[in-house]
């Protein structure tokens, strides 16, 4: 098993980050990560982070969605990453 850490980062609507970021916090994902970190930026930018023990990048991890409607101005980022010594 491996450290392996899933990014997700949104750009909510302007002037909606802050409802951006509660709706992530809000989410409820199958099983509970390791650890979970959340980010604001500049131009009402959101990223969350989940880090979860895995065999690996390609794990059956749960993620989080889409926010539904208006909320975000593009399709969401994702990237998973695997810690290395």
């Amino acid at each position: 098993m491996t450290a392996v850490a899933l990014m997700w980062e949104a750009r909510a609507v302007e002037g909606r980050g802050p409802e951006l970021l509660a709706w992530a916090r809000a989410q409820e994902l199958p099983r509970e990560p390791v650890r979970v970190e959340f980010f604001r930026a500049p131009d009402d930018r959101v990223l969350v982070i989940t880090w979860w023990e895995a065999p690996g990048l390609d794990a059956d991890l749960p993620e989080l969605p889409e926010p539904d409607g208006g909320l975000v101005t593009r399709p969401v980022h994702r990237w998973r990453f695997e810690a290395v010594p």
